[in-house]
């Protein structure tokens, strides 16, 4: 057990990684007087500080040399100290097998790349916390346990050197075993009596109990002599002698077959439709309100498809009811199995995630819940994948019946903020739906309903984009914090519309992605920054540096050195004035092969920078392994640092770990004098934002060319 600790001491953190930038950012980001922090560099050295230390908390990196987090993780649960530590390992990005893994191995919690550096900090206090309410918690059980002594329960003991297990008349009952007062039972006699699939987590339970010496509880299934399947609930302890030793355990054994029954008979009477299986309405409305919760926590967006069938009334008059059930619930499972299994899903949610409740709410109305949302038009591809499919004919017998539907969404946090008055406004959304010729899906807003319309239309229109000539660039200077000059201008991509005026970067950049236009319109912006770069040295400007950013996509499906050395070559701009910037996302997919295509751009003579660092992949290693100039500290750090301690250390670690690898520091997003006198106290190289200058046309750029001129 953990050293005992007085109130207000200083609980202790232990840091395990061997990335020296990780562990330096780790500290910084968990820098309070109420926390020691320590540190060690792989798993040997996490297992000497953690006998010496008894920490309150690990935060151990899973990939190290010598001793991997996950064996270290598991050493430390065997060790008689290591049983109340809260052990969180850090994992990949959705690294499944890890995290499953993890817990295996006795951890904690799990903390995933990248991660979210302004919350790491409270996620360690809940976790101090939680660790301390989980030991009084353990305690208290323990001395109830020793007083229990319930009618509906057996008592045994288990005398472990001789083997004899004595037990109450209630305990014979429970397991189906004749009474041997005389005689008693073995403890392998009532091992015989689990359930086989179950005796293996029973067996690795009462050992872990007897090595670590403390209680355990389980629930578990034993099979009466007669076949009976019946469900237990068991609690034990371990009596020691003066020297420590294991001579005995003791405890109770409740059979809980039928309040688990009805328990779930009441669950899903209460929670599931009888005719079709899917949550119904209570259930759905516990969903709706977690979803409202989690996404008024995160800022998130969430939709609400209200689905009713066209004319269902008509079929239930004409085939009967029996025939319309059956229709419901070849409708449900049609819903259930074919969206989520639709790749139109896969956009409904950043990380790819199909996160979506199908539920009945009754007779022929159905809800669909997006939660996640990355974008508003995604609810109507959903939408119109659901009339689609409704489209097909459903064989109910040997009939054909040809079913429509209607549709209206409601959307989080635009079309209301609670459950009731989203339910409202989907049901008039559909009504609506109803009115304009059923078949149909409509938004609950008129002006939302239009700009997604129009927002689908945009794919379209983005494909004649650049034959029309409609795109163009902007470009937002860069300048030096030790001289107050222009060091370099960063190209950034517009889109003048003929009808919507200019287009914010922000909607059609993910369509871009999404369609794999981005690829073509990557390819013009490199072309024409190395252009208008080339043409204002021509105009007899002073040289200075072009900065263009290349997509993950981009990055992925070209030979971007081979790109880039022609465009140079056709433009005549001299590398040495051009730098590529790329996202962490991108340059960590396939770690050899971007370094291959990294150290060929580098022999070209091109700058690399990574840009919005720090909002990636959170393992710095790659920083050491590829030939980069330059980190691009994100805005999302920037906004508060005179503000919130936790921005301003993270941007102190980056700027400290970009210093120590030789690289050069751009702070993007600076908008006040304050912003700038921090950053120019911590020695960043260069800034950027409105403090400085929106980003510009070409022409009006050729100001901030002025010989000798200083910004501040």
């Amino acid at each position: 057990m953990n050293k005992s600790r007085l109130p207000g001491e200083q609980s202790v953190v232990l840091i395990v990684d061997d990335d020296m930038a990780e562990r330096l950012l780790m500290r910084e980001t968990l820098r309070d007087e109420a926390l020691v922090v320590e540190e060690a560099a792989n798993g040997e050295e996490a297992l000497a500080a953690f006998d010496r230390l008894s920490p309150d908390l690990v935060l151990m990196d899973v990939k190290m040399p010598k001793l991997d987090g996950f064996s270290a993780c598991s050493i430390m649960r065997s060790l008689s100290s290591g049983q109340d530590a809260a052990i969180v390992l850090v994992t990949g990005l959705e690294d499944f097998a890890s995290i499953s893994r993890a817990f295996d191995v006795g951890a904690t919690d799990f903390v995933t790349k990248p991660v979210n550096w302004p919350l790491l900090r409270h996620r360690v206090r809940y976790l101090l916390r939680a660790g301390k309410a989980f030991r009084n918690l353990r305690q208290s059980e323990k001395r109830l346990s020793m007083a229990q002594n319930i009618a509906n329960m057996g008592n045994w003991d288990w005398d472990i050197e001789k083997n004899i297990v004595y037990c109450s008349s209630q305990m014979y009952r429970i397991f189906g075993l004749p009474e041997a007062d005389n005689f008693p039972h073995s403890y392998e006699i009532f091992m015989q009596r689990v359930h086989r699939n179950d005796q293996n987590s029973i067996v690795q339970q009462v050992r872990k109990a007897l090595e670590a010496k403390t209680p355990y509880s389980v629930d578990y299934r034993i099979v009466l002599p007669d076949g009976t399947c019946r469900n237990v609930h068991e609690q034990a302890d371990i009596v020691t002698d003066e020297k420590g030793k294991a001579v005995s355990m003791h405890g109770t054994v409740q059979d809980i077959t039928e309040r688990i029954s009805a328990e779930e008979k009441i669950r899903n009477l209460s929670y599931y439709d009888r005719l079709t299986g899917l949550p119904n309405r209570e259930l759905f409305l516990e969903h709706f309100n977690r979803a409202l919760y989690a996404a008024q926590r995160d800022g998130g967006k969430v939709a609400l498809l209200y689905l009713d069938l066209d004319r269902f009334k008509r079929i239930n008059e004409s085939l009967g009811h029996t025939a319309g059930d059956k229709l419901l619930k070849q409708i449900s499972v049609f819903l259930a199995d074919s969206i989520r299994s639709s790749d139109v899903l896969a956009k409904t949610s950043p990380a790819g995630k199909k996160d979506l409740t199908i539920s009945r709410l009754g007779g022929d109305e159905f809800t669909i819940l997006l939660t996640k949302l990355s974008d508003e038009s995604h609810a109507g591809r959903v939408a119109q994948r659901i009339l689609d499919l409704l489209s097909q004919p459903i064989k109910i017998g040997s009939q054909d019946i040809y079913i429509s539907g209607s549709i209206g969404i409601t959307l989080y946090p635009s079309d209301g903020e609670d459950v009731d008055t989203l339910l409202k406004n989907a049901d008039v959304a559909m009504y609506h739906a109803k009115e304009t010729g059923r078949n149909s899906f409509q938004f609950f807003s008129e002006q939302m309903n239009k700009r997604a319309m129009e927002k689908l239309s945009i794919e379209t229109e983005l494909k004649k984009a650049l034959e029309k000539n409609e795109l163009l660039l902007y470009y937002q200077p860069q300048i030096d914090l030790k001289s107050g000059k222009l060091a370099g201008v960063e190209a950034l991509v517009r889109w003048q519309h003929p009808r919507l005026g200019m287009v914010p970067p922000g909607l059609f950049i993910p369509i871009a992605e999404e369609t794999g236009l981005i690829v073509e319109i990557g390819r013009w912006v490199l072309a024409e920054a190395c252009r208008q770069s080339k043409q204002w040295q021509l105009a007899g400007f002073a040289p200075i540096r072009m900065g263009v950013n290349i997509s993950s996509l981009q990055f992925k499906h070209q030979n971007l050195e081979t790109l880039v050395e022609e465009i140079l070559q056709q433009t005549g701009l001299d590398p040495h004035f051009f730098k590529l910037e790329l996202t962490e996302s991108a340059i960590m997919q396939n770690v050899a092969q971007v370094n291959e295509t990294l150290v060929a751009l580098k022999k070209i003579g091109v700058k690399l920078a990574v840009d919005d660092f720090g909002t990636g992949y959170s393992s710095m290693s790659y920083l050491k392994k590829f030939p980069l100039d330059t980190l691009k500290i994100d805005r999302s750090f920037v906004m508060d640092i005179t503000t919130d301690a936790n921005d301003a250390a993270i941007i102190k670690a980056i700027i400290a770990l970009a210093k120590n690898l030789g690289l050069s520091t751009i702070a993007e997003g600076v908008e006040t004098q304050e912003q700038l006198s921090f950053l120019q106290e911590q020695f960043c190289d260069e800034i950027q934002g409105f403090f400085i200058s929106r980003p510009l046309p070409h022409d009006e750029v050729e100001r901030f060319f002025v010989n000798g001129q200083t910004f501040f």
